[in-house]
């Protein structure tokens, strides 16, 4: 009878296999409810690694900023930032998401890693959600130490004293052109020019009101400048009142009723003003140039600006024979401003902006051909030149 036994449990042995070929059938399953995942499901996913990833480079990148000599953390991180900058966007391109968005993101991550290491300290022409201060937060980050102060010359001071490692002030304006305030500073103080920001410039109506309500608009001159048509041909029974800033003038319209101000997106979010009319500056392509002034020298990028001041002997011919060494050496020149020399000295000092870094060939040769020419010639610094952020 055992002997007899033997082949059925080989039957029961052979049988015994179908249950694992149920299991592979079973397995198969879950790979097929993947696919049905709910959207919640897969965003709560995504989001984990995002988080995860976050840490890790914020945590990698507070690493190497340890590693940095102190004496250069700044000026390494300008030149790393652009970098970054068009990396991302090269790996951006296409896209759903902004460069403006990526950047704003970013920035946020380089900031953290940054907080306690190197931490520069910023001043910056006040107050808090001015243009200045938004350009001051694009270039240094939201965690770096910003200081508000009430003028141009305020930040200059501020810097050469040491009081601040770093300062942003605005130089120019593609709707009203020059700054004089930054320009004659620098005719006083031995700053140099560290490094640009450039901002698309919008201006919003903003008020606690209805506009059929407002009687007194507030903003700074310049916002009033670039807004000039918009205001006249929308709000003709409103009454334009000059202060000190976009930022004091949504404050004013915060608190007043009948008033509103011309002001930025983050003065109607950081003062809860609601938005009459948004993006009223007459020309769409309004942007602004600000300058990041201290005391160092920037290293060439191969996409690099140079700045100067140049004084000339006040008589026929004396701009043009030195402007010529530009075309000598190849040199393109992007911008030239005069303005008179103070006192009784007769003739103008000029400020002058083109491409290339003091450290190439050709810009040594056309510097040293200015020269031959000039009564004065300073260098306000060579520096990575900046895309527009609109």
């Amino acid at each position: 009878m055992a002997k007899k036994s033997s082949p059925g449990k080989k039957k029961r042995t052979t049988t015994s296999r179908k249950p694992a070929v149920q299991k592979k059938v079973k397995k198969a399953v879950p790979r097929k409810a993947s696919s049905s995942t709910t959207p919640e499901a897969e965003l709560k996913n995504i989001d984990k690694e995002i988080i995860k990833l976050m840490n890790s480079r914020v945590a990698l990148s507070t690493k190497m900023h340890a590693q940095d000599p102190p004496n250069n953390h700044a000026q390494s991180n300008f030149k790393a930032d652009d970098a970054l900058w068009e990396q991302l966007e090269k790996l951006n391109s296409g896209g759903s998401l902004s460069n403006i968005a990526m950047r704003s993101i970013f920035r946020a991550l380089l900031s953290e890693s940054r907080r306690g290491v190197h931490m520069p300290r910023v001043s910056y022409l006040g107050p808090s959600y001015s243009f200045t201060h938004l350009a001051a937060m694009e270039r240094f980050g939201e965690k770096t130490d910003l200081v508000p102060v009430n003028t141009i010359a305020a930040v200059f001071e501020s810097v050469n004293r040491g009081h601040a490692d770093y300062g942003v002030v605005p130089i120019e304006n593609s709707t009203d052109g020059r700054v004089v305030d930054t320009l004659d500073m620098f005719t006083r103080l031995p700053l140099r020019i560290c490094g640009e920001v450039q901002i698309g410039i919008h201006h919003n109506l903003l008020a606690k009101c209805p506009r059929s309500e407002i009687t007194e608009i507030y903003s700074k001159p310049q916002a009033f400048s670039q807004c000039r048509e918009w205001l006249a041909k929308n709000m003709p029974q409103a009454r334009l009142i000059e202060v000190t800033s976009t930022s004091t003038a949504a404050q004013l319209a915060r608190d007043k009723h009948g008033a509103a101000a011309v002001a930025s997106h983050q003065a109607a979010l950081e003062y809860n003003l609601d938005f009459v009319a948004e993006n009223i500056e007459d020309n769409a392509n309004n942007v602004t140039r600000f300058a990041i002034i201290g005391h160092d020298d920037a290293e060439p990028t191969g996409r690099d600006r140079t700045a100067l001041l140049l004084q000339i002997p006040h008589e026929p011919g004396s701009l043009g024979d030195a402007l010529a060494a530009f075309k000598k050496h190849k040199v393109n020149l992007t911008w030239i401003e005069s303005y008179p020399l103070r006192g009784s000295e007769e003739g103008y000092l000029f400020f002058l902006d083109f491409e290339g870094h003091v450290k190439e060939a050709r810009i040594k040769r056309a510097i040293a051909d200015l020269e031959a020419k000039a009564l004065r010639l300073e260098i306000l610094g060579s520096y990575p030149r900046c895309e527009s952020l609109k």
